[in-house]
This record gives structure tokens, sequence and C-alpha cells, in this order.
């Protein structure tokens, strides 16, 4: 029986559990009788026995009786299953929202309405997967950090990728279902037991697809509401280390050491820890133009990936300070020894919008008691006077790739949404009504549904340049031109 399917820890992962062995044991009572027969005549009516085959060319009743019979089999399996694949398919009226987004090889989580995502990646560590250790009790089977849902509420998941198509598989909650990039799938879950339940990719999805496990953590629901206020606390004090990181100075040698770190854990896969690439794959680092040329360059494709390939931008899946490190790692290692040491600063600075090209000194400059502007200041914190103001292309042009980025995956590249799920975006009255309306849902999102608040996630140049597409894009053609003053004095 330990190979057969586990009830799980669902409501529907019971009923599914007590579908298949239903049907199990109707086959098996089928088997029983058709071999039972066929024994029964290979023994008392064989030839050494005297047995005279008859002579008959039809029967009516025979005819009957073997179609009326598979007929009236197949309708009482139908009955459960039916029922069952109805209600494994109702997400509606759930308490929590979670999107899952696979992509090449890990999985993010964005929790809805609660301000919180994060990037899930295989934790087992590097030796054990070479060999030169010995395999864990969860081999292949852990990751940094776990999906935490709680107990005795529905959750709906919303899956979608970023490159290819994915699986998201977790055998107690008999849930199944493809991350399709471009769509988004449903699917919904309510836990009834604490635990640590585990689960993979059922995709074939590339090189790693073996290496993208899921760990969901099932909590207590006053221990979840408390996993909340934690992790809104850490997103404070992170995005406080991170504005601290910007005016301190590390050495070479402490960017070296966590750089490889992080490169290890993100770039690796890809890459490989030696920096040569799987040639006609993915590109060596190891003497490549792009570790050893300009550091402009460098930045911008970690920050921001390569349209058309599987380089990522980790832009927002990493901090400045563990950019900078694996920066100057991979402009270090192997051989490539530019000398070049990354501060968090340069790679904010970048991020702003700086031009600077040459490689960074490897004596760090003396440490500023300034703290430089965050790169996505709030939209509410900035002053309408100190922002630019841009032609309607640019804003079209900048809008439409921002857009593809944060907007695609539920309104779709056409705008035409997945009603009713994600409303169209083309010709609705959103889009084409009042602009006042338009930055308010954009900016603060809207409760009871899947639109999130964009107002502290992107800069006002960002929202200005969005909602302007949005209202002109699809036969809109609203002509209106948001600037980035107008998104910084809406609501003032």
């Amino acid at each position: 029986m330990r190979f057969n399917m586990t009830p799980g820890v669902t409501e529907i992962s019971g009923k599914v559990y007590h579908l298949h062995m239903t049907i199990l044991y109707i086959c098996c009572a089928i088997g029983l009788v058709v071999f039972g027969v066929m024994i029964y005549a290979m023994i008392n009516h064989r030839k050494s026995k005297g047995a005279v085959a008859s002579h008959f060319h039809e029967s009516t009743k025979v005819e009957i009786a073997w179609t009326i019979i598979p007929f009236v089999i197949l309708i009482l399996m139908a009955i459960p299953a039916t029922k069952t694949l109805i209600a494994m398919e109702d997400p509606s009226n759930a308490d929590l929202t979670v999107k899952v987004t696979g992509s090449q090889w890990k999985w993010h989580y964005s929790y809805f309405d609660q301000d919180i995502d994060f990037y899930s990646i295989l934790a087992t560590p590097r030796p054990q997967i070479e060999g030169s250790e010995a395999k864990g009790e969860h081999y292949l089977l852990e990751v940094d950090k776990p999906l935490v849902l709680p107990i005795n509420r529905k959750i709906r998941f919303l899956m979608t990728s970023e490159d290819v198509i994915h699986s998201w598989w977790m055998p107690a909650f008999a849930v199944k279902k493809d991350a399709n990039p471009g769509f988004i799938n449903e699917a919904w879950t309510r836990i009834d037991k604490p635990g640590i339940y585990r689960g993979q990719c059922a995709e074939l999805c590339g090189k790693d697809h073996g290496f993208m496990p899921i760990v969901v953590q099932a909590l207590p629901e006053a221990e979840f509401d408390a996993w909340v206020e934690e992790q809104k606390q850490a997103a404070n004090a992170a995005a406080q280390a991170a504005q601290a990181a910007l005016s301190q100075t590390l050495t070479k040698e402490e960017l070296m050491a966590q750089g490889e770190q992080v490169y290890l854990g993100h770039c690796a896969a890809c890459h490989q820890p030696n920096g040569e690439g799987l040639q006609g794959v993915f590109p060596h680092l190891k003497g490549s133009p792009i570790a050893t040329g300009p550091l402009s360059g460098h930045l911008e494709i970690v920050l921001n990936g390569k349209a058309g390939t599987a380089m990522q931008a980790f832009g927002k899946q990493l901090t400045t300070q563990e950019i900078a490190a694996v920066i100057t790692y991979e402009r270090n290692a192997w051989g490539n020894n530019t000398g070049d040491a990354v501060q968090a600063k340069d790679v904010d600075a970048h991020k702003s919008g700086g031009t600077n090209s040459e490689p960074v000194a490897t004596t760090p400059p003396p440490a500023t008691t300034d703290t430089p502007k965050p790169a996505t200041e709030p939209a509410a914190s900035v002053d309408p006077a100190s922002l630019p103001t841009l032609s309607h292309d640019e804003l079209m042009a900048e809008g439409e790739k921002t857009y593809a980025t944060i907007c695609a995956a539920c309104h779709q590249l056409t705008g035409a949404g997945m009603p009713p799920a994600f409303p169209a975006l083309a010709g609705s009255a959103i889009a084409t009504g009042p602009v006042a309306n338009h930055i308010d849902i954009v900016m603060h999102g809207k409760p009871g549904t899947a639109m999130q608040a964009f107002g502290t996630q992107l800069t006002p140049q960002q929202l200005a340049a969005i909602i302007t597409y949005e209202r002109n894009a699809w036969g809109n053609n609203t002509g209106d031109t948001v600037q980035p003053a107008d998104i910084a004095r809406h609501g003032q």
C-alpha cells in the first residue's frame, strides 16, 4: 500500500483518494470476473476432457448484455468523478489569494492584499548534488523560503509563468496545475492539518526541471497571522538595511565572499559554477565581454535581463548589495581579474538612470553620510516640480515595456484580459473614462479583487507611462498623456 495514492490533508484530496479507490475496486471486480470466466473455461472446457465447442452465429441477448452492462458501469463511475472534478474547479469565495509564478528554475509567490512576495529556491547544498556529500533526507525537496499558508481557510492559487510551461504539483493537496506564460490558471485548497508538505514541478521545463521543488508550511490561523506581521516587519527592516547599504563601502574580499554565495544560489544553474556556461544554451561568463567589459553593460543585463533569452531580470529578486556582490564576483572570478569592486551605491545609481560605464576603482572611496535617494521612491513622497515632462511617444514606449512586464500576465498583451477573473482593458470604462479613476485604481488597487496597489511598487514615471499606454493602446485612443507630476499630485 505504500505505493498507493494517499488521502492527503484536504477535503478535495480525500475525495480524490476515495474516488481513486472506488474506481480501483470496480476495476478489480471486473478483472476478477473476466479472468475468472477465462480460467474456468480453460480448465473445464479443454479438449483433453472431451469438450466440444458449440456452433452458433450470434446471440442478441449477449450483444445487448455486453453493451448495457459496461454502459451502466461507466455511468456509475462518471457520477462521483464529475462531482469531484466540479468541486476541484471552484475557487470562488477564497479567504486568501496567492499568485504562483514559475520561472527557470524557481517559484515566485505573491500574497494578494498582504504586500508580501518572495522567491522560493532550491536549498539542497551543491556538494550533495555533485555527489561529494551524502544525500540529505529531503534531497532536492528543500527550499530556502517555503510557501506559508493557513489551515482552515480557502486559498486560491493563480498560476502563471515567466518563460516556459511549468506545473505546480502538491500531492497532499490534490493540486496540479500548469503554469503557462501569458495565461492564468486557477486552483484552490483548504488545508486541514498543520505541517510541512512537499511537491515538485511536474512539467519538463528545461535543464534544471528536477531542481525546482515546492515546499508548503501550513500553520494554524493565529500563527499564520503572526507570520504575516513578521514578514511586514522584515520587509521594513530589509528596506532600511538596503537604504543603509547605499552608504556602506565593502572591501573587495567581502564582496567576493558574498558574491560567490549569491552566484551559486541564483546563477550557477545556467552559467555553471566554473563560469563556463553551456555552449549554445547559456553563455560563458569566464572571459566574456559582459563580465570583462564596461560595467554599465554588466549592470544593465543583471538588473533588467535580456529579452528573448533565458536571462532573467534580477533587479527585483536581489537587493542592491547582493547585485553589487555578484557582479564583483563575476568580474574577478575564473581569471577575469578586472579588479573592479562594485558597491551598492553604484547599482542604485544605475537603477536611477546613471550612465557611468567605467569600472569601479578597487580602492574604495571614503564613506559618506549622504544617503542616496531610492530608485523607486513612492509617488506620494515626490515633489511634482522635480519630475520630468515626457513626450507622448516616450511615455507610450516606456509604458508598453512596463505593461508587458507587470500587467500582461493578468490583462494579457492584447488588453483582452481573462473575464471574469481579470477584466479587459481594451475599451474598458477604466481605461477610457476619467483619468483620475484610472490613476487611483493603478496606485491603490481594488480591495476584494486581484488588482494590486502599484503606488509603492513603481516610480511616478513608470505609473504615468503605463497609464498613458493603457489609455491609448488596443484602439482606446483617448489621446491622454499622463505625466509623472500628475501621479505625484494625485490625492494631494
